[in-house]
Parts: C-alpha cells; structure tokens; sequence
C-alpha cells in the first residue's frame, strides 16, 4: 500500500495548512498557525470541499494529540520542541524572494531573530547545517528552529520580496 501523501500549502500571515486524503477517500486538513494553535478539519464524504467539522486546538493541545497518535517508541535523548519552547518550522523561500540566488547569510537571519537554519530542503536533497555561504534557490524550503518570535520573525525576512 502506497504512503498517505500529505500536501501542504502556504497560507501567508496564518500559517500553513496540510491536507490529507485517507485510504478511504476521507479529506481532512490540519491548519498549522503561526501562534502555534492547530486546526484540525474533517470534510463531508459526499463533498469533499465542505467542511463537515472543525476543532481548534492550542499548541499544548496538539502536542498531547500528537503524542497520543504517535506514541514514543524511540530515544529518550530526542528533543521535544514543545516541552523547551522551541519550534520548527519549513518557511518556503519564493521564486519572486529577493533572496532567490543570494547567500543565506545576506539574510543576517540568526543575528536579526536568534533562530537557527537547521537545514534546506531542495527537490529531493536535504541540506543538513547550510552555512553562510549557502546560496538559496526559489522553491527551497528552510528549516527554521528557534522560539515562536525568533521563527516567525525568520519567516518575516525570508518573505521580504
């Protein structure tokens, strides 16, 4: 059986939302808020567009949600962001960015915000620690880690066009 395939789309100044189809051809959708907050949304079966229910959920919320749907089975040694008040977010750098083939330390990210670049996502390749040479691309998507303020304000300069 193929993987479930989760697409997530940008929603500028909210967030990103994730959508899902199950096996059963059930669609929901998770609404990511830059706050932290969550937005778990169930879809009619006979439409598929219309939202049947919604629950909104606070970032502590959906942390306990997550652990009861995937339960730690791994390293006690793995870092939980919600439990240091960090967060990790993918910021998408756009093809119109100002920042499309300039260096990721033109950005002067981690001096502005404190958050820290963890890793650049490019087609299929990740790029783990990109350094300030690193030359980003439109289409790249960043790995932002960092508290709220430090990644949204990451994501502020990463969306200066």
């Amino acid at each position: 059986m193929p993987a479930p395939r989760l697409r997530a789309t940008p929603l500028p100044g909210i967030g990103v939302q994730y959508d899902l189809v199950t096996r059963d051809q059930r669609h929901l959708s998770v609404v990511a808020h830059r706050d932290g907050a969550r937005t778990v949304n169930v879809y009619r079966t006979d439409d598929p567009d219309s939202c049947a229910h919604s629950l909104r959920l606070t970032g502590s919320e959906a942390g306990a949600l997550i652990d009861a749907l995937k339960p730690t089975h791994h390293s006690a040694s793995l870092l939980y962001t919600s439990d240091l008040g960090l967060v990790a977010e993918r910021i998408e750098v756009a093809a119109a960015s100002r920042w499309n083939g300039r260096v990721l330390g033109d950005t002067r990210m981690r001096t502005e915000t404190g958050a820290s670049v963890v890793a650049v996502l490019r087609r299929a390749e990740a790029i783990p620690s990109p350094t300030p040479d690193f030359r980003l691309a439109g289409g790249d998507i960043v790995i932002v880690v960092g508290t709220r303020e430090g990644v949204d304000a990451a994501a502020a300069i990463l969306g200066r066009e």
